[in-house]
């Protein structure tokens, strides 16, 4: 074992990076206080690499990996896992596969044993993919009359046309029905690899040990080859609306705009500037302008979305159909006065003083530490990310926040998507 050791200051962990003697590297947080062991993976490429007509296939096949492995079928490989009280979870998003495991530190060699023939030798047994795909179709149909669904998943057919990112995770009941044992085993060859896989580990394990359990888990997945490349792209569709049409008394409504990447320079100003905007739960402006001064919704807010090959600003709200047009005018007019005058001195200390005083309540698990962490290595942003983060934030000037609503709001144009009836527009 070869380990790396970085104290984070101001940091409520201190991470050290393990290299195992296959050559695998987690991050890795010892802490004695619970008897527990978090970890965190995640393996780079997820959605965006399923087969051409044919969306949902990694997000199955993140259902199936625990539906039994090696000598176990999916009855007794759960049993199993219930017997110790181990958890274990996996999930597909657009640029990953990921998944989760915890356990207490007396169950550690049967749980990573347990991890191990779930990510090497899924079964993908016929009657498990069977009754998964009954399931995820079941949920589809449901989703049908969800407005908040609808409105989401139009969304990103209008905004990212002709791209992966504009598929649905989840898939379509089209797709889904068409889903073969061949994909599912294509996929799981083509993602879970070791040369792709990020993890980190946080609770009562010491490095040396750890090392060892790192190579019994991931040292022998393959080395795969690359990945179907994904193209860089930006939100389509920027200054039109599209309904949905639901006989639903309140519309939905998804909108969205330029983003920022994480992994960008200006992400950190422009994460100021959205929480002024619509990331302050009670606090931002849209909450007031839209909730408090005029009751048009209870809820409303935004958010930065980073993928690898694009990123945005998202938001949402709902409101009354006869009021639809309303809102609408109301989020636009408050994006480009936040544009045009900034926040105010106090405003802008306000929030970052939030945004440092908050950032800890992230940590209060062993699980949110590994899952932060595991983003933070997957997104590149090096293994102090969390000690530098704070200074970042406090280091933001009313001049970056200017740059970054240049880059954000910039001219105001809006992809807007209301999953209802509206009468006002």
């Amino acid at each position: 074992m070869t380990a790396s050791v970085d104290t984070l200051s101001h940091s409520p962990t201190t991470v050290k990076s393990v290299v195992s003697a296959a050559g695998v590297e987690a991050w890795h947080v010892e802490s004695d206080v619970v008897p527990l062991i978090a970890v965190a993976f995640t393996f780079e490429g997820g959605s965006a690499q399923d087969p051409a007509g044919k969306p949902g296939v990694a997000q199955m096949l993140a259902r199936l990996l625990d539906e039994g492995a090696g000598e176990y079928n999916s009855d007794a490989f759960q049993e199993r896992l219930a017997a110790r009280a181990i958890e274990i979870s996996f999930n597909a998003g657009n640029d990953a596969v990921g998944g989760s495991l915890k356990t207490l530190v007396k169950h550690a060699d049967e749980a990573f044993e347990l991890l191990r023939l779930a990510l090497a030798e899924p079964r993908f047994d016929q009657d498990a993919i069977e009754r998964v795909r009954a399931q995820t179709i079941a949920g589809l149909r449901y989703q049908q009359n969800d407005p908040g669904v609808m409105a989401t998943r139009r969304f990103f057919e209008e905004g990212f046309a002709g791209h992966p990112y504009g598929n649905p995770t989840s898939g379509t009941i089209e797709s889904v029905e068409a889903i073969t044992r061949d994909d599912l085993m294509a996929m799981h060859r083509a993602l879970v690899s070791r040369s792709r896989v990020r993890i980190a580990v946080v609770g009562a394990i010491n490095g040396d040990r750890l090392s060892l359990l790192l190579d019994r888990v991931f040292g022998d997945l393959p080395e795969s080859g690359p990945l179907a490349p994904v193209e860089t792209t930006v939100l389509q569709g920027r200054g039109s609306r599209v309904i949905v049409d639901l006989d639903v008394p309140q519309s939905v409504i998804r909108f969205g705009t330029n983003g920022v990447a994480w992994r960008d320079p200006g992400f950190v100003p422009a994460y100021v500037l959205n929480h002024i905007l619509g990331g302050g739960a009670f606090t931002s402006r849209l909450f007031q302008e839209v909730r408090e001064k005029r009751g048009l919704a209870y809820s409303v807010g935004t958010s930065l979305v980073s993928y690898r090959a694009a990123a945005m600003t998202w938001g949402y709200t709902a409101t009354k159909n006869e009021r639809v047009g309303e809102a609408l005018q109301v989020i636009s007019e408050e994006m480009e006065r936040l544009k045009a005058d900034g926040p105010s001195d106090a405003e802008l200390q306000s929030a970052k003083d939030y945004l440092i005083g908050s950032y800890a309540l992230g940590f209060d698990t062993s699980t949110k530490i590994a899952h932060t962490l595991v983003q933070i290595a997957f997104e590149g942003l090096g293994i102090d990310y969390i000690g530098r983060r704070n200074g970042l934030v406090a280091a933001v000037t009313q001049e970056d926040i200017r740059v970054a609503a240049q880059r954000t709001i910039g001219d105001g144009q809006l992809l807007t998507v209301i999953a209802g009836r509206p009468t006002d527009l």
